[in-house]
């Protein structure tokens, strides 16, 4: 059966009629997967003996902090070049927290947090009641939470001086998370988590099945995520009622994080790293092969970046494959940290500091790093943070992947030679964000800038990274409603995306912020063309003059998403449109 052209037009156009509601329909017959680009590991670009004992922080500026072996903070540039250091009186393993100023909190095993300034300065040092091993969280008045291993949770202001302490009974390992609220949250050795109200009076406790090193992470709205020698993954609502909990097959004494598409990851001493929807249902499961202490971390394309203690790293797509492994044959404890500018930094057993250039930077999430943000601040993010998060990483979220190409005159290997390839298993999809067996394309969730482009030529002729690219940029239609990827979208609009969940989204226009639903498409979010349409000075229309396409203009500007026509009016057999054709 053939449809003439003449209904095709017809049909499309009516599909473009913008009525009121951006709601997302059930998916009924889902687009053919877009090829799957190629990945091999990436080099390591360079690699110093920093002495790196700490976790390692990134300033505003892109400047690298930790503390080293030789009991000195120190900071350096993007390169590891240092600027300067400054002499503690012992070492720390701690992440030293970097504000948006550029002050360096910095916790050591000699009881005492240090403040110093931009420069290197000393600004204040308090001395506490016990060995800091958990990294303090910051909070958005600038003062300061610290816990410590002679059990006391101690409230410091913006210069030091304690507004409150609270005795806990027992040391504290893992690190406070502040929510929204100005709740906070942390683990101990009696085997409780607590939370404690923003003055320093306990709210309530839970009690797990063992001890809880692991620091907690926290979703938009408000639940705690942790970790227990019990062997399981916890997941409390803000009222600390147990919501559902995931048991692995030993300890989980790692960090969860929360990623952009709403899974709570964590690795295990078993050896693999379990995604877990938030609602509890299994996303995906992967095997490492080795046990993993440290945090994971989502980058902007939904990749999964986590570190095993046999030292490799792998890269885990959005479905639970294995994209890459990277071996350095030295034990790895401590979780990458990635810059804004898109650079992979990891520190291995002995000091060597690595970096790995040119991959993308961090998700815009809820908590997709460990203690929330790349400065180590941890508490919950704030709108205005996370629209920052978003334009900071902007650039690097669009530029060309380095690992995105083949093998020369081979196919790509998933691992390096020297470590098996991981296996991936995929239970059952997450209800709010389907996880597709097929690998995604690595679309960017985060906003990035479209230029005006005329319709692209066809997929036949473009290399694995520009199929990527352009796979990115195509329009969807699903049930009469028709959908753009929501980053491509917005940059080309020229509005600032910010506040993006599994479900909902924000644009702001100006002074004006425009909530919108989003639809999830393997692993990328889209907007729906209705509220995309509705904002002030832009015009949607259906282009057939070349290849079939959504052309969206506003302030001048004319970005071309292509779509295609058997999405808009997919063939059926008879009767044939009985609510169009047959009126």
């Amino acid at each position: 059966m053939r449809t003439p052209l003449s209904r095709l037009i017809f049909l499309s156009a009516s599909l473009l009629c913008l009525g009121p509601s951006v709601h997302a329909q059930p998916v009924s017959t889902p687009p053919a997967a877009a090829p799957a680009p190629t990945f091999v590991a990436p080099n390591v670009d360079w690699r110093k003996d920093l002495r790196v004992i700490s976790g390692v922080s990134v300033a505003p500026n892109g400047d690298l902090v930790f503390v080293g072996a030789d009991a000195r903070i120190h900071r350096t540039d993007a390169a590891g070049n240092e600027k300067w250091n400054f002499a503690a009186g012992d070492l720390g393993r701690a992440y030293p927290v970097v504000t948006p100023q550029g002050t360096v909190l910095a916790a050591t095993y000699d009881d005492t947090l240090y403040a110093l300034d931009p420069a290197g300065k000393l600004l204040w040092k308090t001395k506490l009641d016990g060995d800091i091993f958990a990294t303090p969280a910051l909070r958005a008045d600038g003062s300061v939470i610290v816990a410590t291993a002679g059990g006391t949770v101690h409230a410091l202001d913006a210069g030091g001086k304690t507004l409150w302490t609270f005795k806990v009974g027992a040391p504290v390992f893992s690190s406070p998370a502040v929510a929204a609220d100005g709740t906070i949250y942390f683990g101990a050795q009696n085997s409780r988590v607590y939370a404690l109200t923003p003055s320093g009076e306990q709210k309530w406790t839970f009690t797990a099945g063992s001890l809880v090193f692991s620091s907690p992470a926290l979703d938009a709205a408000g639940n705690v995520y942790f970790g227990s020698s019990d062997r399981k993954l916890y997941a409390l609502d803000p009222a600390g009622q147990v919501r559902w909990t995931r048991t692995t097959g030993l300890f989980v004494n790692a960090s969860p994080i929360v990623t952009s598409n709403g899974l709570v990851v964590v690795g295990s001493y078993d050896g693999k790293v379990y995604a877990v929807n938030t609602t509890g249902e299994d996303g995906w499961i992967y095997t490492a092969g080795a046990p993993v202490a440290a945090p994971a971390a989502e980058l902007s394309d939904g990749t999964v970046i986590v570190p095993d203690l046999s030292g490799t790293v792998h890269a885990i797509g959005k479905a639970g494959q294995a994209l890459w492994t990277l071996s350095t044959g030295r034990k790895i404890d401590l979780g990458v940290t990635v810059s804004d500018a898109g650079t992979l930094y990891f520190a291995t057993e002995g000091g060597s500091l690595n970096a790995v250039r040119g991959q993308r930077p961090l998700a815009v999430g809820p908590w997709t790093t460990f203690h929330a943000l790349p400065s180590a601040t941890g508490r919950a993010p704030s709108p205005p943070e996370l629209a920052a998060a978003a334009q900071a990483r902007k650039a690097a979220a669009g530029a060309p992947l380095t690992a995105l190409k083949p093998a020369p005159g081979r196919p790509a290997p998933t691992s390096s030679p020297a470590q098996p390839a991981p296996t991936a298993q995929v239970p059952r999809p997450a209800p709010t964000v389907p996880v597709q067996p097929a690998a995604p394309a690595p679309a960017p969730a985060q906003p990035t800038a479209a230029p005006p482009t005329a319709a692209l030529p066809p997929a036949s002729t473009l290399s694995s990274q520009q199929q990527a690219i352009v796979a990115a940029r195509i329009a969807r239609a699903e049930n009469g409603q028709v959908y753009l990827p929501l980053g491509e979208a917005s940059g080309a609009l020229g509005l600032t995306l910010g506040g993006v969940t599994p479900l909902t989204a924000t644009l702001q226009l100006g002074t004006v912020a425009l909530p919108v639903t989003v639809r999830v498409f393997n692993g990328v979010p889209f907007v729906p063309l209705a509220a995309l349409a509705a904002l002030p000075g832009t015009v949607a229309r259906l282009d057939l003059t070349s290849a079939p396409a959504v052309a969206l203009t506003r302030a001048g500007q004319t970005v071309n998403f292509p779509i295609s026509l058997q999405q808009l009016v997919p063939l059926q057999g008879r009767p044939e449109y009985p609510g169009v054709l047959n009126r």
